[in-house]
């Protein structure tokens, strides 16, 4: 399964009575895949996934297959090996093309426990599997040795969505995994250093609004332009930092509005951004020429 060298992890449109806006899903997914989107995440962190029931996960990766023509990765992972499993087949069922797992979140299992977590859910179904290290979110990390053993042993893990900022893991999982095995970084502002290092693409946040600046920067630095990926790299930067004030995806609604897409507001506890994290995705965005 290609996915592409820029996956959006897709926000989740929610109507006034913060029920899930499918129509407005379908409508913002391919409206970013006439931006460069190669692939989407489904109910990931940037589609708050922890307020997502099992039926809104399940139509949502049905409502995206419906609308467009990209590969679709639904984020099955918890910290309960059992429900992940359950999630991975409901998916499968669906129609995804692929499995996000996050390592699991509170009850900090060692790798040897990781190992074993993550190879049973991608051995419960057909479809590839993307591991997600987030240790930001989770308070756990999974080592670059345990994703390169995963690599080697379980053939239906393909994928890392690598998010912790950490180069040398990065580098390590790059230069040790199995042949065909790729990574990607999770951090906007980290796509171009990660790509220098030997990763494939990003599993962005950005690209909802600045999807045609990222596949830029980054097919520059694959044709060998580097200079001008640095330099596109360096004007996108702001915007990076900005999307990030306040915890994914609150700007990012913003940014989506200030845009002209309404995606609605967030379920608590999660609330719209602040005023002050506005003004500052309105500046960068007022930089890049993105609004009149």
């Amino acid at each position: 399964m290609e996915y592409g060298r820029l996956i959006v992890a897709l926000a989740t449109p929610f109507r006034p009575d913060l029920e899930v806006d499918y129509d407005k899903t379908a409508e913002l997914a391919r409206r970013l895949v006439a931006e460069g989107a190669t692939a989407f995440v489904s109910a990931g962190t940037t589609g708050e996934s922890p307020t997502l029931s099992r039926e809104e996960r399940i139509e949502l990766v049905k409502t995206l297959k419906k609308a467009v023509r990209v590969p679709i990765i639904a984020n099955v992972g918890t910290n309960d090996t059992r429900a992940s499993i359950r999630n991975a087949k409901d998916a499968e069922e669906a129609g995804a093309d692929g499995l996000l797992l996050v390592v699991p979140y509170y009850n900090k299992p060692d790798q040897g426990m990781l190992f074993d977590h993550f190879k049973a859910i991608a051995e419960s179904v057909k479809i590839p599997s993307m591991l997600y290290n987030v240790p930001g979110r989770t308070a756990a990390s999974v080592r670059p040795e345990t994703v390169v053993k995963l690599s080697r042993e379980v053939p239906n893990i393909r994928y890392v969505k690598e998010a912790s900022g950490d180069l040398e893991a990065l580098t390590q999982i790059v230069r040790d995994s199995a042949p065909g095995f790729l990574a990607y970084t999770g951090d906007d502002s980290m796509t171009l250093p990660s790509l220098a290092v030997g990763a494939y693409g990003v599993v962005s946040v950005s690209g909802h609004v600045i999807g045609k600046q990222m596949k830029e920067m980054i097919d520059a630095y694959v044709a060998g332009y580097v200079v001008k990926a640095a330099e596109l790299h360096g004007k996108l930067l702001p915007l990076n930092r900005a999307l990030f004030l306040q915890p994914n995806p609150v700007p990012l609604k913003a940014a989506l509005k200030l845009c002209g897409f309404d995606a609605g507001s967030l379920r608590p506890p999660l609330k719209d951004a602040s005023l002050e994290v506005v003004q500052a995705l309105k500046k960068a965005l007022l930089d890049l020429g993105l609004l009149p």
